[in-house]
């Protein structure tokens, strides 16, 4: 059995990104929200575009106000008005100032701004009762970005604050990564579709939704291709027909030492290199990881990309299936997609409000609620037995406490490290 750590690089080895030329296409900018930015990004515009004020107020030459106080106060001449959206016609003198509103341009021959509060006007004259820092209140052109500079990289997901900034510098389209498109099988002559009765012995197959919601929930495309029986024909078809139209493979279940356990040695008959067989982690220990060579694969023109396809087996119970795909499957995807790295999980540390227990032989995931209380991460176990099978106390989770290996309990009150769930 391979440490979580050393299976986590290993995947992430093996997964090559999408490519931004080849795998990449154009949308328009509203259309582009939680997709991937397939190339950086440049504007020909300056931040701001010109010298403005960042408040209302009067713009004035600070010469004519240093010094000044409310015993001393400097008297000027109001010689024009300047709100927003106007180009300033006049040149301010000496003993001149402009009435001026935020974002407004800076008129020529001011340096500073005062702001209202500090100010009395009557008339076309406006009397300064202290003095301003030098330059105060004025944000000058290209003072946040300067044309030409990188503006956003390649490998960027485009939330509210990038497409606010790609619209601010026009760009009206913008190329992003395709979704990558992931195949989802369940494999298990006892599963039965969702508004199927169920016979003795028969479950609901569970997986293929949990997974489809993750891969959609990632920016990928999930493919469903539906339940496989135990029989090696009707499982080496579907996983066939997996690899050809996809860009990574999840199947759930026949991964572990049972009789009807074909996957492996199906991959391997398919031309597979397997990479990992099991992990050191409770649940999910049954997980295996293979990849395929499509570069030999001269007739599949379905995808774009010729790239080593990497294929997740699974472990068939619901809880397993989630875990491992938090764990292992959501990095590798997020390297597919062409998200910039670090692509590795991120944990926090959190105060465990119940002990937690673990029988040490592998690093265990506890799931729970993880809640962030007066500036300070709080983990609460799930109510109800830590079993892979039981999916109903796995309802509301929002994050997995990790028991190290060799640990076997960690105390009310201890810190613990927790993976943050959605």
């Amino acid at each position: 059995m391979l440490p979580v750590n050393q299976a986590e690089q290993l995947i992430l080895n093996l997964v090559q990104p999408l490519d931004g030329g080849q795998d990449g296409e154009t949308l328009n900018l509203l259309d582009a929200s939680g997709r991937i930015l397939a190339e950086p990004i440049t504007s020909s515009l300056d931040f701001p575009h010109w010298d403005n004020s960042a408040m209302d107020g009067y713009a004035v030459r600070y010469a004519d106000v240093q010094g000044c106080a409310a015993e001393t106060p400097v008297t000027l001449t109001i010689v024009e008005e300047i709100p927003a959206g106007y180009q300033p016609q006049k040149t301010i003198q000496p003993g001149q100032a402009a009435r001026i509103l935020t974002g407004s341009v800076m008129p020529s021959g001011a340096d500073t701004i005062v702001i209202q509060e500090e100010t009395q006007r009557e008339g076309d004259r406006v009397t300064i009762f202290a003095t301003p820092q030098p330059h105060a209140f004025v944000r000058d052109r290209g003072a946040y970005y300067q044309a030409g500079n990188p503006l956003l990289p390649a490998g960027l997901r485009l939330q509210a604050a990038e497409i606010a900034v790609l619209a601010a510098a026009q760009c009206a389209q913008v190329k992003v990564y395709r979704r990558p498109k992931v195949a989802i099988l369940s494999t298990g002559s006892e599963l039965v579709a969702i508004d199927q009765p169920l016979q003795p012995g028969q479950i609901v197959d569970s997986n293929q939704y949990a997974l489809a919601a993750l891969v959609a929930q990632a920016g990928a495309e999930p493919l469903l291709l539906g339940r496989v029986p135990d029989q090696p024909k009707a499982l080496r078809a579907s996983i066939q027909q997996a690899i050809a139209v996809a860009d990574m493979v999840l199947s759930s279940g026949g991964v572990s030492v049972g009789d009807y356990d074909y996957v492996d040695q199906i991959l391997a008959a398919l031309g597979a290199t397997i990479h990992i067989r099991a992990v050191a982690i409770k649940p999910g220990k049954p997980l295996t990881v293979a990849t395929f060579d499509r570069a030999k694969d001269i007739e599949n023109k379905t995808l774009s990309s010729k790239k080593d396809l990497v294929y997740f087996g699974l472990p068939g119970n619901p809880v397993s299936a989630l875990v491992t795909c938090w764990r292992f499957v959501l990095p590798a995807l997020r390297k597919l997609s062409g998200l910039a790295a670090p692509w590795e999980p991120e944990f926090v540390s959190a105060r465990s409000l119940n002990m937690l227990k673990s029988d040490g032989k592998r690093e265990s995931y506890l799931w729970g609620k993880l809640r962030l209380v007066n500036g300070e991460y709080e983990f609460e176990s799930a109510i109800g037995s830590y079993s892979s099978g039981n999916l109903i106390n796995l309802a509301g989770t929002s994050g997995l406490a990790v028991v190290p290996l060799g640990e076997t309990q960690i105390l009310a009150g201890d810190r613990v490290q927790v993976l943050p769930i959605g």
